[in-house]
Parts: C-alpha cells; structure tokens; sequence
C-alpha cells in the first residue's frame, strides 16, 4: 500500500510534466528555486523547487484519481447500481466511494507496481533524474489509459486539437489522452448500467402490471417491488458479479 501511495504521489507530476508547468530556460532569481544542468547535459532543479511541485500536485490527486483510473467507470455504475434497486441511501455515499477506492487500488495495482519499480525506486535510489522518473512513470498509465480509450474518442480530441504531428496512440499527451479517456470510460459505465437496471425494471413493470390488474392503482408499485428487487440481487449473488465484471472489464497491459 506505501509503495502504491509513493507511485501515485510521483504521478501527480505527471500533470505538471505534460503542461510544461515548470519553466525552462535561464534559473530563476531566487537562490532556493534554481535550474541546473549536470555532465550529462540534464537539467536538474532545486530541491526546493521539487518540493514545491510535489507539494502542488498533493492537490490534484483527487483529479489523477477521478480521470485517470479505473475509478470513474466503478462509481458511476455502483451508482446506477443504488438507483436500479430504488434505494436511495443504502448503500451510503461513503460506502460507495470507499469501495471504488479500493477496487480501483486492486484494478491499478500492476499499474503501479511498475512505475514503482521502473520509475520510483531508482529515483529514490538517485539513479535517475526527476525528470527522466517522471517520463519513466508516464509509459505505464498511458499504456493502460489507451488500454480502455476508444480509437474515435481518441481521434475525436486529436482532430479538436489540430494536431497533425502525432504519429501512434502512444506518442499522444496526456493533455489529449485524459479527456478520451474520460469520455470513453463514462460510455463504458453507462453500458454496464444499462444492462445491470433491465433485469431490475421488468420487475418493475411485472409488480406495476399485477397491481393494475387487481385494481390496487393507489398504491406505488416501488413499495411492492423493493423487495423483490433486493431478494433477486441476494439471490444471484449481484456484489460478487459486478465487482468481478468491472474488475475483468478494463484491459490488461
């Protein structure tokens, strides 16, 4: 779990990485934020400016989480889930959240361990440079990313964007590559939530149909229906199917 944390701490990077949020150039006046090159011709900043960039990204880790895992696909579809079986507070928001959480962390899990391995102890061990760590820790979540991203999404924000001078999927940015993926992940989430609320809406309409019939027109077939629902999910063992159907549903590296 500590080594999964330090990967995503290092993935926060990636943001400023592809957005050229660090300057380069000439270093800056402040003695404690510098830019400075090695024999390798590397250039290498401050600490304190490392510090600082890491400090910032804390920030945007709830986004890194929300766009660019498997977590959007699983709290949408636990949330259609919830509203396919009418209950509108069990199970709670903090339920929910925390069990997409820790799905995402199983699902993310080879992910990480390889920027772990290729990008985040050898930086740890000064091996490499932060910069040359973060394009190492950039190959495994874009690869997983174009995993799951649609060819039209993907065309569709390269053509938005004008940009003519990229070769294969893989030389894509991530400035492109995140709202593809996002777009192709909320498709596949609304597809799982349709085939997962039919079985539940023909129990709907059969209890709304056997109380029309009997004349009951007074009383909400959501009253009859509730717990039929719910004893038709205990009975096929519905957390086990989805959970393992949204596990096996995103693509392996």
């Amino acid at each position: 779990m500590t080594r999964w944390l330090h990967a995503v701490f290092l993935l926060g990077g990636l943001l400023f990485s592809s957005w050229g949020l660090a300057a380069e150039g000439n270093p800056l006046a402040i003695s404690a934020i510098t830019l400075s090159t090695d024999a390798q011709g590397q250039q290498e900043y401050s600490v304190s400016l490392q510090i600082l960039l890491i400090m910032t990204a804390l920030g945007f880790i709830p986004a890194f989480v929300m766009l660019m895992t498997s977590f959007t696909r699983i709290i949408i579809v636990f949330s259609i889930l919830r509203q396919a079986l009418g209950l509108q507070q069990t199970p709670s928001n903090q339920i929910l959240l925390g069990l997409a959480m820790f799905l995402t962390i199983f699902v993310m899990a080879p992910v990480f361990e390889r920027i772990n391995d290729e990008a985040l102890q050898p930086y740890m061990s000064e091996q490499i440079s932060a910069q040359e760590a973060l394009n190492r820790a950039e190959v495994p979540i874009k690869a997983f990313m174009l995993a799951q991203t649609r060819e039209t999404d993907l065309e569709l924000f390269i053509r938005i964007a004008k940009r003519t001078d990229i070769e294969s999927a893989e030389a894509t940015p991530l400035t492109i590559l995140i709202p593809a993926f996002v777009t192709s992940e909320l498709k596949t989430a609304f597809q799982i939530g349709f085939m997962i609320f039919i079985p539940f809406l023909i129990v709907d309409v059969v209890v709304a149909s056997i109380l029309m019939s009997m004349g009951m027109m007074m009383l909400s077939p959501l009253i009859i229906s509730l717990p039929f629902k719910i004893m038709l999910f205990v009975l096929v063992d519905g957390w086990t199917l989805i959970i393992g159907t949204l596990a096996n549903s995103f693509g392996t590296l």
